[in-house]
């Protein structure tokens, strides 16, 4: 038999293999936690001091995790900053951080513990995986030596990693993943010099993994949907609230959505700092989500998700490309989202037919309110530019949004409340990128999980009149080969063939009685 036939029949056997073992549908977990704090960040303390404030918040990561797995659940993802907290200087994380070797050493820490060292955190996130039969996803520290001979290495002779592990039923380390798109602030951490593309198979389906900012950006993101063709995101994050179209349940499901991959995302709770909103999100709609800014409280989620949902192919400029823009005469006004200037027109009657453009991005909204309120103004507003605020991206962004007040200056601010509800809408928009991501926010910050849906020529349009008063009905674009150059570039592509050739090697060493 040639090479070619017996990789073939390979992996004709090895997919045999998984779909005779493999489930259709699987319970997905996550938990949003309160997490406990250090005293001080700026001040180093002692390994034995970090650690005994990282087993208060393992002790509470416990209890859900242990409360998860009694209810069936297959995996739990815990948040990013979950068990030491934020805003360290670089010297005084160094005591939280363990050294997480590369999953292809294949350890279980929790039946060896000390074979790379002592790391307490790895080997109770194994064990409570191990003995709960849950995969467990956790965010946690990396530090890995280096020397002069490395042109990259930090002064201090280390790189510090945000780092995100993953441990099977069994409480084997299968993926580790370093933050590629560290947010301002997180100076205490470096940048992996090559982006890291990580996904791991399971009995109920393909996962990849990334964290918080990373989701704004091609590099992981986008490349493990597209390249990879994984089914599931687990996202650890520690997400701060920006509306009207920045809030973690919104974009997050929205993000869902738009790539057509379920969705888990764990946030931190602290509400304080704007932190709350975790959520299970499927292509077709959020199967269970919470946000609480009103309690201190920790929130555990559970819903059943498919292990291979389908995605559906959307052409978002098809139906918008149609659309001949009649002009508004002087109608037009300027607003600020985010700090980025919009262009808006005012929806002054209870139903209608409004267009709107800016460079090349044209937006159509047709739409029926229950009524035109006296004392609530709404929009559909614009962007198509470059945003330059908690970083740089490029933006196409169609919205229609609820105004803060009746004066139209604040048509963009951020707004919580509404009382218009919409019999019905339909936005589309002439995008020049196919990464488009659908938002439905409704007032109190709430989810309309069924009541929309995406056509596949590019509408986001209502089932049925909204179960609640309107925030935001939004398409937010992504235009990636518009943003700035990244010095932390690479061929994400060549690192794709590498890892298919070692997956194809180690199914053939796997498989074969007589390795070649």
């Amino acid at each position: 038999m040639g090479t070619s036939q017996l990789l073939t029949y390979v992996a004709i056997s090895v997919f045999c293999v998984f779909k005779a073992g493999s489930l259709d549908t699987f319970i997905a977990a996550v938990y949003e936690h309160a997490v406990i704090l250090p005293n001080a960040t700026l001040t180093p303390v002692s390994h034995k001091e970090a650690l005994v404030l990282m087993n208060q918040n393992l002790d509470l990561l416990e209890r859900a995790i242990i409360s998860a797995a009694k209810q069936g659940a297959h995996i739990i993802v815990t948040p990013e900053d979950g068990i030491y907290g934020w805003n360290f200087s670089r010297e005084a994380i160094y005591p939280y951080l363990e050294d997480i070797p590369d999953p292809q050493v294949n350890w279980i820490p929790c039946n060896h513990p000390n074979r790379f060292g002592y790391n307490p955190v790895q080997q109770k996130l194994s064990c409570l995986a191990k003995e709960n039969g849950i995969y467990i996803v956790a965010n946690v520290g990396d530090k890995k030596p280096c020397n002069a001979s490395d042109p990259q290495c930090p002064s201090d002779g280390r790189y510090q990693y945000n780092t995100d592990v993953v441990f099977d039923s069994q409480g084997k380390l299968v993926a580790r993943y370093h933050k590629q798109n560290l947010f301002l602030g997180e100076d205490q951490f470096n940048v992996p010099t090559k982006p890291e593309v990580v996904t791991f198979n399971t009995s109920f389906g393909r996962f990849g993994i990334f964290t918080c900012f990373d989701i704004l950006f091609h590099d992981p993101a986008v490349t493990l949907v597209k390249d990879f063709h994984v089914d599931t995101i687990l996202f650890p994050t520690a997400w701060m609230n920006v509306l009207p179209h920045l809030s973690a349940i919104e974009f997050h499901s929205a993000w869902a959505m738009g790539m057509g991959v379920n969705f888990l995302a764990s946030n931190i709770h602290h509400p304080s700092k704007k932190m709350t909103g975790s959520g299970i999100y499927a292509p077709d709609s959020p199967r269970a989500f919470h946000y609480d800014m009103k309690t201190e409280e920790g929130k555990l989620l559970l819903s059943q998700l498919n292990s291979h949902p389908y995605h559906p192919v959307v052409n978002w400029t098809s139906y918008a490309s149609g659309i001949e823009a009649l002009p508004m005469g002087n109608q037009e006004f300027k607003g600020i989202v985010f700090s980025d200037e919009f262009t808006f027109l005012e929806l002054k009657r209870v139903m209608g037919n409004y267009t709107v453009c800016q460079k090349d991005l044209c937006c159509h909204l047709s739409y029926e309110m229950s009524e035109k309120r006296s004392d609530e103004v709404y929009a559909l507003g614009v962007f198509d530019g470059l945003h330059t605020v908690e970083g740089s991206y490029y933006l196409q962004i169609c919205t229609l949004l609820k105004c803060k007040t009746m004066d139209l200056h604040t048509c963009g601010d951020s707004v919580e409340t509404a009382s218009t509800r919409f019999e019905m809408f339909s936005l589309s928009g002439t995008f020049g990128t196919q990464n488009v991501f659908p938002e439905v926010l409704l007032s109190e910050i709430q989810l309309a999980p069924g009541e929309f849906q995406v056509s596949s020529d590019g509408r986001l349009f209502s089932l049925k009149p909204l179960s609640g008063a309107v925030l935001t009905v939004t398409l937010f674009g992504r235009l990636y080969e518009k943003d700035p150059a990244s010095n932390a570039s690479s061929n994400v592509m060549a690192q794709a063939l590498t890892v298919m050739l070692v997956v194809l090697t180690t199914i053939v060493i796997k498989v074969s009685p007589n390795p070649i």
